[in-house]
């Protein structure tokens, strides 16, 4: 499959745009790397793992932490990107008027009702953040605290299962693994 230079430009301009949303913004790790990481890692997962070539899905894919996490409106998303990035990013995007318990509710009892994209949105990002807990977590974060997002992360990706096999056995697969390792870490037996 070929795309268009249009196609191209438009996840450039969206990637540009995203950077300089969050360009202030740091991950929780102890390296603080720059936020935009994320949202990146997100539509890279969907287009390596998932094979993911719908343009709109890997552009909301970059820019799905924008509303939620930054002063972007969705009218800025959808002058510039279109109605339909503009829905996809509404679907995965949080309430930050809630507390954050109903937030993360809300995402388990969400999730079904979303869209086949936001669907995947939400599996990368899933797939992402888990990646991250393990390999550079949030450096206040206990080993509790990472057990149950991993917890947590399962019952909103049972919602969106039927989407994507290879998305889904990605996420199985590191689910698994990060579970074992924090697991060997607390025993002892990640240490020297």
């Amino acid at each position: 499959m070929t795309f268009s230079e249009d196609d191209l430009s438009l996840i450039f301009e969206a990637t540009h745009f995203a950077a300089e949303k969050h360009q202030n913004q740091r991950r929780r790790n102890k390296e603080a790397s720059p936020y935009i990481n994320h949202p990146i890692a997100v539509a890279e997962i969907l287009w390596r793992v998932g094979h993911v070539r719908d343009i709109p899905v890997l552009v909301a894919a970059i820019l799905h932490d924008t509303i939620e996490d930054t002063d972007t409106s969705p009218d800025e998303i959808e002058n510039r990107f279109g109605p339909e990035v503009l829905s996809l990013v509404q679907q995965v995007t949080d309430d930050k008027t809630k507390p954050k318990q109903e937030r993360k509710r809300l995402q388990i009892v969400n999730a079904p009702h979303t869209s086949p994209g936001a669907k995947l949105i939400k599996l990368g990002d899933k797939i992402s953040n888990i990646h991250d807990i393990t390999t550079s977590p949030p450096a206040s974060w206990s080993l509790d605290r990472k057990l149950k997002y991993l917890d947590w992360s399962e019952q909103v990706i049972a919602g969106v299962r039927g989407t994507n096999a290879a998305l889904e056995a990605c996420y199985d697969q590191l689910l698994q693994d990060s579970r074992a390792k924090l697991l060997a870490e607390d025993n002892g037996e990640g240490h020297e």
